[in-house]
């Protein structure tokens, strides 16, 4: 299958439309928006040349999945995924933060820590922490949500609340919604041999309610280690098995790419791009414990991906009753 990197859908009456860096958002009503996943894929805040076969259907099927598995925690957007790139759901007007929930010292955290910063987003660091150490309780170190091109910045609950990206109040709500949503990840990725390590989580409001947003828990927007070995890697020094976006960093920066003006994105081949996808698909079927199943590519030489896409988006707003569009 080749990989899905736009659409060129017009849903009858839309509100209008917005492409974020993976995905493609349609506005049907004042209160709904159909989210259609595509197989596109960015690092360090760049969208890359190439798309990753089955990626969209592997991010929209286990952010599903862990929508259903935490609605006791807190509301979210979901209403239905009527295709396995698509979701159907409530529109929000999103808090411009993501609440990244750290459980480890790795990643971007870790190269901060190695050049010497001992502060994150306000919260104080001790000395002498080492890789992919874990933190004593998980904490929360936030980025502004920039636009598309522009890089995140962290940023303190200090200042999201001093600059009015959220008010003391609703902070608190959406704070302790992530890390509740946290523990219940940390949980799931326990029973299935991983250890989810950090995370990011979006937040919006409507009708004064605070609902969670966007993806959750995926390889996109999560960092997942291999419980078995962990221990005796980390007491070794040696890198952590991990299934996540991470090594999709890591090649880049291999080879001089970090997402810096002049840098040039270094070749997709064939065999990284199959790389990338196989290892999407293997976190799906070792977050979910459930065989990925490769959408019926019958049907898709019938009708084409869009055509499978339209059709069942539309029989699902008309069940719900959005039949104005039609």
């Amino acid at each position: 299958m080749k990989a899905f990197t736009s659409t060129e859908i017009q849903f009858p009456r839309g509100n209008g439309f917005y492409r974020g860096k993976v995905r493609d958002v349609y506005f049907i009503s004042s209160d709904k928006l159909v989210v259609i996943v595509t197989d596109r894929i960015s690092a360090f805040d760049v969208v890359l040349p190439k798309g990753i076969p089955y990626k969209g259907q592997v991010l929209n099927q286990i952010a599903a999945k862990f929508l259903d598995d935490t609605q006791d925690i807190c509301p979210n957007w979901k209403l239905g995924t009527p295709d396995p790139n698509v979701t159907v759901g409530i529109c929000c007007q999103g808090f411009p933060v993501e609440m990244i929930v750290r459980g480890y010292l790795c990643g971007s955290a870790w190269r901060a820590y190695q050049s010497g910063a001992r502060e994150i987003c306000g919260i104080r660091l001790p000395d002498g922490m080492r890789e992919n150490e874990k933190f004593p309780t998980p904490i929360v170190t936030p980025t502004t949500k920039a636009e598309q091109g522009q890089h995140d910045e962290d940023i303190s609950k200090e200042d999201i609340i001093a600059r009015g990206l959220a008010s003391a109040d609703d902070y608190a709500v959406i704070e302790k919604y992530a890390l509740a949503l946290f523990a219940r990840g940390t949980e799931i990725a326990a029973q299935r041999g991983l250890i989810l390590v950090d995370t990011k989580y979006e937040f919006g409001k409507r009708d004064d309610k605070i609902y969670l947003m966007d993806e959750i828990h995926t390889p996109d927007s999560s960092r997942y280690f291999y419980s078995d070995g962990y221990q005796d890697r980390f007491e070794k020094g040696e890198p952590q098995r991990q299934l996540s976006k991470e090594f999709v960093r890591e090649w880049l920066m291999e080879n001089g790419f970090q997402g810096r003006v002049g840098q040039q994105v270094p070749e997709m081949t064939p065999e990284i791009v199959e790389a990338i996808s196989n290892r999407y698909i293997e976190l799906y079927e070792k977050i979910t414990g459930e065989q990925f199943v490769r959408e019926d590519e019958s049907k898709e030489r019938h009708i084409g991906i869009y055509g499978r896409i339209y059709e069942n988006t539309m029989n699902y707003l008309f069940s719900i009753g959005v039949d104005y569009i039609m």
